[in-house]
């Protein structure tokens, strides 16, 4: 006789994963389990549901950093259990090396003023309390009413502009500057910082301007770093108000602190530092320069199929934005719908007010779009338009089918006569690609 057992839960690790009663039982989404469940279940069912996550490094909506060398990735491993509000060396370094690309006026032995943020949005925020503070002060001296701080931005500025006014109670008005301008200005250079000094170092937009007082800069953009840094840059001691400034001592010495978060990993500040003396200023020039390059070649591939308009500038950061020239067909969101058959997540999206009519696709190039993927990313391109030419055209297809001519007059065809006629048309349309595909 042949003796057989139910495994009982607490042997279910010695069969295969996919053995197990957990891939065919529902896990809660919304509450935790009751139950613990092995922890070769638990990475199995999170890594199957993150396979159906987009490829990042074709995520080209993005203008964050999805590659860093193999070395960088085992010293952001090594350093993710520790806490960035214990380090103390690496993110004065980072600053300070920051600080001087900017050029800030700094003397041989002085310490920059500057901090290590989760983002540009949270530099953003701290740079914005700074000015706020420091107006108050300088009202409160001149006996003047200090309770409507107001800042000033420009039309094309990021959401995070606005979140901050509403969040800290500062009036936000936009306005286009002018000559003759006469306040201190801060410089969101969140997706720029770390473009311009490399590709256009005659151009005069940071400390050398006095009346710059801060700089905030991305760190995970083309700071070359994944997601979560950010810095934000004073000009000097006296543009940062000392009461916004907490002392800890936590490592045995006063060390000052100006961030919203307290504890955050390290991880990032690591590899900014190994960005910044791995690539120094050379290698981050040659990286921007192969971004700009690339950028055009896909600028002139988009251009020779004769069916697009280029709306982005080639100087600056390196994007291209594009828009259909004939869209009475096909639409930029349905190429951008067709492009993710492929792999691609390249997002289509319409302009701000006053040119919300214009709809454009857009390709960021970031340093891992390489010259190969710019290349095949416009014969996608080419393959979603020859389908979607190859489609009956949506618009043409319900006016045709909706009115036909009866003895010189167009009558009107029902709701269900309208739907039979594009139903038959698909029909054609899925018969035809079987025959020419060899699908019977």
């Amino acid at each position: 006789m042949v003796l057989s057992k139910t495994a009982s839960d607490s042997d279910v690790s010695i069969h295969s994963t996919f053995a197990s009663r957990y891939v065919r039982t529902a896990l809660p989404r919304f509450k935790m389990p009751e139950d613990s469940i092995p922890k070769e279940a638990a990475w199995q069912i999170i890594n199957d549901e993150l396979m159906l996550d987009g490829n990042p490094r074709l995520n080209l909506a993005s203008f964050v950093t999805t590659w860093m060398e193999p070395e960088c990735d085992k010293l952001i491993m090594a350093s993710i259990n520790k806490n960035y509000v214990d380090m103390d060396e690496y993110p004065n370094r980072c600053v300070n090396m920051i600080a001087h690309l900017f050029h800030a006026p700094l003397g041989e032995t002085e310490t920059a003023v500057g901090v290590g943020t989760v983002g540009s949005s949270e530099a953003i925020m701290l740079a914005g309390l700074a000015f706020k503070r420091k107006w108050q002060n300088k009202m409160k001296a001149a006996g003047k009413p200090h309770d409507k701080p107001n800042i000033v931005t420009g039309a094309n500025v990021q959401v995070c502009w606005e979140k901050f006014a509403r969040y800290f109670e500062v009036e936000l008005k936009e306005v286009k500057l002018s000559e003759g301008w006469d306040t201190p200005i801060h410089v969101d250079a969140a997706s720029g910082g770390f473009i311009a000094p490399f590709l256009y170092p005659e151009l005069e937009w940071d400390f050398t301007l006095p009346l710059v007082k801060s700089i905030n800069v991305s760190g995970h953009k083309y700071g070359l770093v994944y997601a979560g840094i950010g810095w934000c840059i004073w000009r000097s001691k006296e543009d940062l108000p000392d009461e916004l400034i907490f002392h800890i001592n936590y490592l045995g010495a006063d060390q000052p602190t100006f961030t919203l978060n307290f504890s955050k990993g390290s991880s990032q500040v690591i590899a900014q530092y190994y960005q910044l003396i791995r690539l120094g200023f050379e290698g981050y020039k040659n990286i921007m320069e192969n971004c700009q390059e690339n950028a055009r070649v896909l600028k002139e591939g988009l251009e020779k199929t004769g069916r697009f308009n280029i709306v982005s500038k080639e100087q600056g950061v390196p994007l291209v934005a594009f828009s259909l020239k004939d869209s009475s067909r096909h639409t930029e969101f349905e190429v951008s719908d067709f492009l993710r058959r492929f792999g691609w997540i390249v997002p289509a999206y319409t302009m701000p007010p006053d040119a919300q009519h214009v709809t454009v696709l857009r390709v960021v190039i970031r340093e891992d779009f390489s010259r190969t993927l710019a290349e095949r990313l416009v014969s996608d391109i080419v393959k979603v338009l020859e389908e979607l030419d190859a489609i009956p055209a949506r618009v043409t297809c319900k006016l045709a089918a909706s009115e036909e001519s009866s003895e010189g007059k167009l009558v009107k065809k029902t709701a269900i006569e309208v739907q039979r006629e594009i139903t038959t048309a698909w029909k054609k349309f899925v018969q035809n690609k079987k025959k020419t595909s060899g699908v019977c």
